[in-house]
């Protein structure tokens, strides 16, 4: 569980200079440059990544479960997931109207990921992994809209075509990664099983596999 705590403070604090330490962040660009900052961040970054993995798979072998989610949170993650992925792709996709309208998808999409995951998955190591994240999501949301209000940034109208386009890519990555990816990298069907079959037993050691899609990442958070 330390691993992954620390994983957690090292790879949302990388992502969070913008949202607690403006000022500092910007002295050491001055003096370091641009280059060697966002160099110094993904180092970091990757450092906290693995220790998240590594911290996570092993709490996974001895889980605390502190609560069983009821089915129908694995059946509202499907959809919140999804969701997810189609603001991933409009964090990419240029001129499309999510990004327009929302400003930081990636950030919104990290939300419902967080979000989904944290109702469908009930251990500690689930909450300190997708609870973290959803606090990380929510307050850098809600400084990075603060902050394009207050230096009136506007981001260019979207057009259709290309919000429909931007819906299409995200929905097909997802459907490739909960169909095949996620359950050969992760263990685990994120889909719930029909009524009446067997569920198989679930990676974190709860009565049945609750854990659905992998993060849509934060790459797009004001660093």
């Amino acid at each position: 569980m330390i691993l992954l705590i620390a994983g957690l403070i090292l790879f949302l604090g990388a992502h969070s200079m913008r949202v607690f330490a403006d000022g500092w962040r910007s002295d050491v660009i001055a003096r370091l440059g641009e280059k060697p900052w966002k160099v110094l961040v993904t180092i970091v970054s990757v450092i906290g990544f693995v220790l998240i993995v590594v911290g996570y798979g092993d709490a996974r072998t001895a889980p605390v479960v502190l609560w069983n989610p009821p089915l129908w949170t694995r059946h509202l993650a499907v959809p919140l997931t999804a969701i997810a992925f189609i603001l991933l792709a409009a964090a990419y996709v240029p001129r499309n109207r999510l990004k327009a309208r929302i400003g930081h998808p990636m950030v919104a999409g990290v939300k419902l990921w967080a979000l989904a995951h944290l109702l469908a998955n009930g251990t500690l190591a689930d909450l300190l992994l997708f609870g973290g994240f959803l606090a990380w999501a929510v307050v850098d949301f809600m400084v990075s809209r603060r902050r394009d209000r207050a230096g009136s940034v506007s981001y260019p109208e979207g057009t259709l075509s290309r919000t429909l386009l931007t819906v299409v890519i995200g929905l097909v990555a997802w459907a490739v990664f909960a169909m095949a990816l996620h359950t050969r990298w992760i263990g685990v069907s994120p889909l719930p099983m029909p009524r009446g079959s067997a569920m198989p037993e679930a990676a974190v050691g709860q009565p049945a596999a609750t854990e659905t899609a992998a993060p849509p990442g934060a790459a797009d958070s004001p660093r």
